[in-house]
């Protein structure tokens, strides 16, 4: 629709092929909308540019939280899988694409020294209003809400990239960065923005407004009755969802479209021309009855390998577990007390990022440690761990280790231990053990949770006769990619998943 810089494109275009990307944050689920810069996306690649697609996972947490911490890798990987879905869907090589997320470079030093540096020249008119469309506006505004505009900024010269590219609605941010990345002695990088594609209700489509979008996995009696419901008046072509959807995503796919309609109305009529088929529906030639059916039609051809794809058991299960059915999560969370299975969850399990202040020998135990680990607290627990013979004293300090930390204290040849390292164990002889590594950059006392059950409480203290640990622990194990999960379920923190070197399919105790 609008291209920034157009000057600096041409001379760019003249030495060597574009670099740019398309930045996506990871909140509510794609929806079909998406198709829009998708097929701009297989133009640039046609064209010979360099394209890199960013999950702005910091983002989503930035905007009013749309996306919670703790659900945000799991969020991050149900994008990823669903936009190569989407591209594969319409046929864009995957192999020519860079992804990158963005905690894996929003994190390091330099970048969060440029945030503060940007906050220092930046006033709160120009990043409030350079998030207006984009960010959740609400009465009370967060000062997260404020720093998303200097990331979306800065992310341009931290991707290395000549131009970025986004829907019209990120304007106000484009020029927000043009201004203020010069005055950190950064280039102005190029902006190229696509139309907004109406919702079905005839505003923009919207992942928050349940009828204004279609989801990528809608099944197809839900396409059939989002359309029906769609606004779509007869003559009228302003706001109209339907035309717009056929003008910006099935147009430029296909080079043409379809009317399938009864030889009694004139039979099936192929439009190349998208102004051709707006002309017809403007006086009445095309019936909107007609014109729903045949997007219906053509849009489950492009749905139909995503839905293929998102129905093997591993993408269910993310798919859940990134987007938990609210009404169903607590019951599921909490159980009830005359049902075991249900009762036994892992987040009864107060798990926790540990770090190992003091490693000694047990003084009456050669093969005991007795360590002294922040988990977050005013005081650090002392805990007993039977490591001496598998991890050298060194190797301990001041690493960062997984404690579960509501078992009942415990005394271990005199010394009460508070606490237990989870570590991954070989399954043959020799025995081999190696404690869990959360995350690098994780911090002391961040939860560690398993993926789909990161909503409910821990227990205050886990009773030993119930043996809720021991139930869990019979499925704990070590993934052939060497991730702790249980049931086949990651264990995660904020920053992603916990490992362990190298003892592929071992137990976890």
């Amino acid at each position: 629709q609008e291209v920034l810089g157009e000057d600096k494109l041409m001379a760019i275009l003249k030495e060597r092929e574009l670099k740019i990307y398309w930045g996506t944050a990871t909140t509510g689920k794609p929806h079909v909308a998406y198709f829009v810069p998708m097929s701009k996306i297989a133009d640039f690649l046609k064209a010979g540019c360099e394209v890199t697609i960013l999950f702005a996972d910091l983002h989503a947490y930035l905007d009013n939280m749309k996306a919670p911490w703790e659900l945000l890798e799991l969020r991050t990987r149900y994008y990823e899988n669903v936009i190569k879905a989407m591209l594969e869907s319409i046929g864009v090589p995957l192999e020519k694409l860079k992804f990158v997320r963005g905690t894996d470079y929003q994190l390091s030093k330099e970048y969060t020294l440029d945030v503060y540096r940007l906050s220092s020249v930046v006033t709160q008119h120009d990043a409030k209003k350079a998030g207006a469309e984009v960010v959740k506006q609400v009465e009370h505004p967060l000062l997260s809400g404020l720093l998303y505009p200097g990331l979306q900024a800065l992310d341009e010269e931290y991707l290395k990239v000549d131009a970025q590219f986004g829907g019209v609605d990120q304007r106000k941010i484009f020029t927000f960065a043009e201004k203020y990345l010069p005055s950190l002695g950064y280039a102005k990088r190029v902006h190229l923005m696509n139309p907004m594609v109406p919702g079905l209700t005839g505003s923009k489509m919207s992942s928050s407004e349940e009828d204004s979008k279609i989801d990528l996995l809608d099944r197809k009696e839900d396409v059939k009755k989002k359309l029906k419901k769609a606004f779509c008046e007869p003559g009228n072509v302003e706001n109209n969802g339907v035309l717009s959807f056929i003008k910006h995503v099935l147009f430029p796919l296909k080079s043409e479209f379809v009317v399938l309609r009864e030889e009694k109305w004139g039979g099936n009529k192929t439009y190349t021309a998208y102004e051709a088929l707006e002309k017809d529906f403007a006086e009445q030639v095309v019936h909107p009855g007609d014109l729903k059916n045949s997007v219906e039609v053509a849009l489950n051809k492009l749905l139909d390998p995503i839905r293929e794809k998102f129905n093997s058991p591993e993408l269910k299960k993310l798919t859940n577990a990134a987007y938990p059915n609210p009404s169903k999560a607590k019951p599921a969370e909490k159980g009830t007390k005359n049902s075991e299975p249900e009762n036994v969850v892992p987040s009864r399990l107060d798990i926790r990022v540990g770090k190992v202040i003091s490693v000694e020998k047990h003084p009456d135990a050669d093969s005991l440690y007795v360590e002294k680990i922040d988990v977050g607290e005013p005081e650090p627990r002392t805990v007993v761990s039977g490591l001496v013979q598998f991890v050298p004293k060194e190797q301990l300090q001041d690493r960062l280790v997984v404690l579960l930390c509501n078992l009942k204290p415990q005394k271990m040849r005199g010394v009460e231990s508070q606490g237990m390292v989870l570590c991954a164990s070989s399954v043959g002889e020799p025995r081999q053990v190696e404690p869990l590594d959360p995350p690098a950059g994780c911090c002391a006392g961040e939860r560690v949770y398993v993926e789909g059950y990161e909503g409910g409480e821990p227990d205050d203290e886990l009773k030993p006769k119930k043996k809720v640990f021991e139930k869990l622990q019979a499925d704990f194990r070590v993934s052939e990619d060497c991730v702790a999960q249980w049931k086949q379920r990651n264990f995660l923190t904020k920053l992603g998943r916990v490992s362990c070197k190298s003892l592929k399919g071992g137990t976890i105790s």
